[in-house]
C-alpha cells in the first residue's frame, strides 16, 4: 500500500481500541502514527515532535478530556483537523460535532468505535484531497494585512477556481461555483480560511466579489462559444448587500458581457439571513428580477426560521455536507435530507447536496430522490481552461 503523507495521532484512554487504532492506520500507509493515552500526554508528544495532520480523538476520558485537549491544541497550532471516535451516544456526539468548529478546529468526521477500515480511510482520502487544492492553513506563515490583500488583487494573484455542480441522475453538469484562492508567489496557493478574514476587516469583500463576477462571466462566454451554457454561483454575505446600487451594478456586468442573469446564482449562507435587511431584501428582490438564482447556503446548520425561509426571494437550497458524511449509519442525517427535499418541493426550490465524496453516498442521495450535487467525487475545484477541457471531455 503507497505512504499517505499523513502525520496522525491516535488520542485513546483505552489500551485495546488504541492499539487497533493505531495498526489501521498503519495498515492504510499513514507515515507518522503517535499515540497518547490522555490529553496531558497528547500535548506533551506534540510540543515535542510537532504538529499532526489529523488527532483521531475520544472525548469521554479522565482527567483532561478530548473538548479540553482539542482547544489547548488548536490554540497552540498543533492540530490541523479532527476525526471523533467515541462511544458516546449520538446527541452527545452531534454536539461535539458542532462544538468543534467552534474551538477552533476542522472537523473531518465522526467514527464510532470499534474502529473500522471502512469508515476512517473516506476521512484520510478527504483530507489529502482538501489539502491538494491549496496549501494547509497551519502551513502558511505569511501574515496577512490589507496591503497584502490589496497588493494580491492589483498583481492578480488573487485566482477564480471553479467547483462543478452535477446532475446526480445523467452526471451532467449543472453549473459551478466560484472560490477565491490566492496564488501567493511564496507559499502557493493559499486558502481562503487565511486570507478572508482580512478581507472582510478591510472592506475588501465588494472588491474581491466583483473581480470574481468578472472571471466568472469570462468563463460563461468561453463556455459559450463551446456550445455550453454554464450557471455560475458566487458566494456573497449580507453585508455586500446593504448597499441597494449592488445589483445595479451586477446589472451594468451583465449588460456589458452582453450576458443575461439566469446565468448568475447568489449564495447566501444560512446564518445571514437572520441578518437580512430592508436594503438586503431589495437587492435580492433585484437580483431575481434580472433573472438570477439565489441560493441558500450550507442549510440545516444555520438559524434560519422556516417563516424567514418563505419571506425571502430564494429558490434554491444547498444541503450542508455534514448530513452527507454519515448519511449510512445516523438516522437524524437520512430524515434531514428527506425532509429538506419534501421542503424543497413545496416550496417549488431546487435542493443541490454539498460534500458527496463517495459512490455509496451518491447512490443513497439517489435513492432519497436528490437530483443535484457537488462533492470531490465529481470534480475539485479547478481553474478555467482546466474546467472547459474537463467538461468537454465529459461530453464526449
Amino acid at each position: 500500500m503507497p505512504v499517505l503523507p499523513l502525520r496522525v495521532l491516535v488520542l485513546e484512554d483505552h489500551h485495546f481500541q488504541r492499539t487497533i487504532a493505531v495498526n489501521l492506520l498503519k495498515q492504510l500507509g499513514c507515515d507518522t502514527v503517535l499515540a497518547a493515552a490522555n490529553g496531558a500526554q497528547a500535548l506533551r508528544t506534540l510540543h515535542e515532535v510537532g504538529p499532526v495532520d489529523i488527532v483521531l480523538c475520544d472525548l469521554h476520558m479522565e482527567g483532561m478530556d478530548g473538548l479540553e485537549f482539542l482547544q489547548r491544541a488548536k490554540n497552540a497550532g498543533l492540530v490541523r483537523s479532527v476525526i471523533i471516535n467515541s462511544s458516546l451516544t449520538e446527541d452527545v456526539r452531534r454536539a461535539a460535532r458542532k462544538l468543534v468548529p467552534l474551538l477552533g478546529g476542522v472537523l473531518l468526521g465522526d467514527v464510532s468505535k470499534p474502529l473500522e477500515i471502512n469508515a476512517i480511510e473516506p476521512l484520510l482520502r478527504h483530507y489529502l484531497k482538501e489539502a491538494s487544492t491549496y496549501q494547509n492553513v497551519s502551513a502558511c506563515s505569511i501574515a496577512i494585512g490589507a496591503e497584502d490583500v490589496r497588493l494580491a488583487m492589483a498583481h492578480q494573484q488573487m485566482e477564480t477556481y471553479f467547483q462543478p455542480k452535477v446532475d446526480l441522475r445523467s452526471g451532467d453538469v449543472t453549473g459551478v461555483e466560484a472560490l477565491a484562492r490566492w496564488n501567493h508567489p511564496f507559499s502557493g496557493l493559499v486558502s481562503p480560511a487565511v486570507f478572508m478574514p482580512a478581507v472582510e476587516s478591510c472592506n475588501l469583500l465588494n472588491e474581491l466579489f466583483f473581480a470574481q463576477l468578472e472571471d466568472g462571466m469570462k468563463l460563461q462566454r468561453e463556455a459559450l462559444k463551446r456550445g455550453c451554457f454554464l450557471n455560475v454561483a458566487f458566494n456573497v454575505q449580507p453585508i455586500q448587500l446593504t448597499n441597494v446600487t449592488w445589483a445595479l451594478e451586477v446589472k451594468s456586468r451583465l449588460a456589458s458581457h452582453g450576458l443575461s442573469g439566469a446565468g448568475l446564482t447568489f449564495e447566501l449562507a444560512e446564518n445571514g439571513l437572520m441578518e437580512a435587511s430592508s436594503a438586503c431584501l431589495e437587492n435580492l428582490v433585484r437580483l431575481r428580477m434580472l433573472g438570477c438564482r439565489l441560493s441558500i447556503d450550507d442549510f440545516g446548520v444555520g438559524f434560519c426560521s422556516l417563516q424567514r425561509l418563505c419571506q425571502l426571494p430564494f429558490n434554491e437550497i444547498k444541503l450542508d455536507g455534514e448530513f452527507v458524511r454519515t448519511l449510512d449509519r445516523e438516522p437524524y442525517c437520512r430524515a434531514v435530507v428527506v425532509s429538506t427535499l419534501a421542503l424543497g418541493k413545496a416550496l417549488g426550490m431546487t435542493v443541490v447536496v454539498k460534500g458527496i465524496e463517495a459512490q455509496r453516498q451518491h447512490e443513497q442521495l439517489l435513492d432519497l430522490g436528490c437530483t443535484q450535487g457537488q462533492g470531490f467525487l465529481f470534480a475539485l475545484p479547478m481553474s478555467c481552461e482546466p474546467l472547459l477541457d474537463w467538461i468537454e471531455a465529459r461530453s464526449k
